[in-house]
């Protein structure tokens, strides 16, 4: 009888470790890695009011390495826009850091705020008009109200052979509507420059010529063959003459709506190349109701001399329209975000 209950004894505590010992088990094992949903990719393309555009550019920073600047940057442009939407970034990159970082932190900033991904552009430049300053963001937003009743119009980069010129040449730019005389102030002036030497006197002249504009300057190469300096530029139109409010943007469109897209880019340099980059912009703009023909603006950052001529050429067959385009910069960049692009392209469409 004893030994019969030493034996269940035995059994029941033999289970109880069993048991006992697979809880603790349990209790050990790991937790199951969590894995984060991977960030959302920008909009191709965003559409915009042409009436209520606005642009801001962020201010340089030698504070940390390029994570630190790009997020100080979006900061500050958040900050600054008083409630405004971005809906376009471009940001030019100087240095070694790498040019995929911009994107991933741009989502990151924007989803945790819940706020609205704005299509993005990333160009590398050779320089910024800093020490140690490794990023400037440029950023297109939507005000809460209307700022342009008249329309905007959009400058390509005009050359000259330094700063003081090309300011001129901006400067000259915008011209009659429909025959009717005009006034306008520029919102936005981005400069490159071959060298630095230069920006101090160049951003002086700038600040005169346009005082209302975000301005921007740049070096777009480390090294540049030859000595150059080009400014693009955004205008505010506005009437001088005693007539009837009469809403619509630019020279040729009587038009409510702007598409922008971010870059799309060119590998190698044939023409099957470029023209896939072009048919990419047009996939991009046709979700939005815009076609190729409503393209009236073409931003293009190429690293060499033939793939600039090549897009200035293919880009006729591109846009069919009667609007009058400006020729496409030949000015030449450091890099871009993969390092076998050659070119970058970005494309502006005006929509009723």
């Amino acid at each position: 009888m004893i030994r019969t209950l030493a034996a269940v004894l035995l059994s029941v505590t033999l289970v109880a470790g069993v048991f006992a010992q697979k809880k603790k088990n349990k209790t050990d094992e790991e937790p199951p890695t969590q894995v984060l949903p991977p960030l959302p990719d920008p909009p191709d393309a965003v559409a915009a009011e042409i009436a209520r555009l606005s642009f801001q550019v962020s201010p340089l920073s030698n504070k940390g390495l390029l994570t630190q600047q790009v997020r100080d940057a979006l900061k500050a442009l958040l900050r600054d826009n008083h409630g405004a939407q971005i809906v376009k970034l471009r940001a030019f990159v100087a240095g070694s850091g790498d040019l995929r970082r911009v994107q991933t932190i741009m989502v990151e900033e924007f989803t945790e705020r819940k706020l609205a991904l704005p299509a993005l552009s990333t160009i590398q430049v050779g320089a910024l008009p800093l020490t140690g300053a490794q990023v400037v963001i440029e950023a297109t937003q939507l005000e809460r109200r209307e700022v342009n009743p008249y329309g905007v119009e959009f400058y390509s980069a005009l050359s000259a052979t330094d700063g003081a010129s090309a300011v001129e040449a901006l400067l000259a730019k915008p011209r009659r509507l429909k025959g009717r005389l005009i006034d306008f102030e520029m919102v936005s002036v981005t400069c490159y420059l071959s060298s630095l030497d230069n920006a101090a006197s160049m951003r002086a002249a700038a600040v005169s010529a346009f005082p209302r504009a975000a301005i921007d300057i740049l070096q777009t190469q480390r090294q540049s063959l030859e000595p150059f300096a080009a400014c693009e530029g955004v205008a505010r139109l506005k009437y001088t003459e005693n007539l009837q409010k009469e809403p619509f943007g630019f020279d040729y469109y009587v038009g409510r709506r702007i598409i922008l897209t971010g870059t799309k880019l060119v590998f190698r340099d044939e023409d099957a190349d470029i023209r896939l980059a072009l048919q990419r912009l047009e996939k991009a703009i046709a979700p939005l109701g815009a076609t190729s023909n409503d393209v009236f603006w073409m931003g293009v950052y190429p690293l060499t001399r033939p793939v600039a001529a090549k897009i200035g050429n293919l880009r006729k067959e591109f846009v069919k329209s009667p609007h009058e385009l400006d020729e496409p910069s030949q000015v030449l960049f450091e890099g871009l975000p993969s390092t076998d692009a050659t070119a970058a392209i970005e494309i502006m469409a005006a929509v009723p």
